[in-house]
């Protein structure tokens, strides 16, 4: 994994405020970083705390399934998903794929602030590193 990493965005509609709230604290870290996220996503964090997001299609339309294949071709270091645990989505088995295809391929996933909070004060972040496959 490079010093400077490829950072994925993404988050459900109900969590979109907080995912803003929380780049907003952490955009000087960030913007020494290369940023995608789904479509509707990158949109907003472009607007609202001017970073610049590559953006993939909407992930009910298949953005999720983008980022996973990125991350399986070692195109992406970290995953930012502010997932919604109180609410079915329509593309639930996407967001499912995305999810363990991190795990699989040794993604930091950042899921909420606190985890980002542990992730964003610690060394290892301008580190470079070693992902390990967990395949069996």
């Amino acid at each position: 994994m490079p010093i400077k990493k490829r950072i994925a965005i993404v988050a459900h509609d109900n969590r979109k405020d907080e995912l803003v709230e929380f780049l907003v604290e952490y955009k000087d870290i960030l913007k020494n970083h290369t940023l995608c996220g789904t479509g509707t996503t990158s949109k907003i964090i472009s607007e609202k705390v001017g970073l610049d997001v590559f953006g993939y299609l909407s992930g009910p339309l298949g953005g999720d399934l983008q980022i996973g294949s990125k991350i399986a071709t070692n195109e992406i270091d970290l995953l930012i998903f502010f997932w919604d645990p109180l609410e079915a989505q329509p593309h639930d088995p996407d967001v499912k794929a995305l999810l363990r295809i991190s795990v699989l391929y040794d993604i930091p996933i950042i899921t909420n602030e606190m985890t980002g909070k542990y992730l964003f004060s610690s060394e290892l972040l301008s580190q470079s590193y070693e992902k390990k496959i967990n395949i069996r």
